[in-house]
């Protein structure tokens, strides 16, 4: 098999030779375009395809962090209010036996 250059210059094409005879056969094997590209074009496009990946994962990653953070800020929200409460009946329940402190001193 050896490399032809053809007209366009852009498609390589191969000819292939029986080993037998020492005519060429006209069997001409050429590749899209987009099959064969340069080095640095692969290379550019696996670059974009690896940013597109480490965003997308970046976006998963954030969107989950979101939801963790909104699910802890509403348990130290119930918490808040829990707190809240139990401060609110200890300072009743003060009050009140201070109450009786102040009545029994009488």
């Amino acid at each position: 098999m050896s490399k032809i250059h053809t007209a366009t210059g852009d498609i390589p094409a191969y000819q292939l030779r029986s080993p037998n005879s020492g005519l060429s056969q006209s069997i001409v094997m050429a590749a899209s375009p987009g099959t064969m590209q340069n080095p640095s074009s692969q290379h550019a496009e696996e670059i974009t395809r690896k940013r597109e990946v480490r965003l997308m994962k970046n976006r998963e990653a954030a969107r989950e962090c979101r939801r963790k953070k909104k699910e802890y800020v509403k348990c130290l929200e119930n918490r808040v209010a829990v707190l809240e409460n139990q401060n609110k009946t200890l300072i009743e329940e003060l009050k009140a036996l201070k109450d009786i402190y102040c009545h029994k001193a009488e």
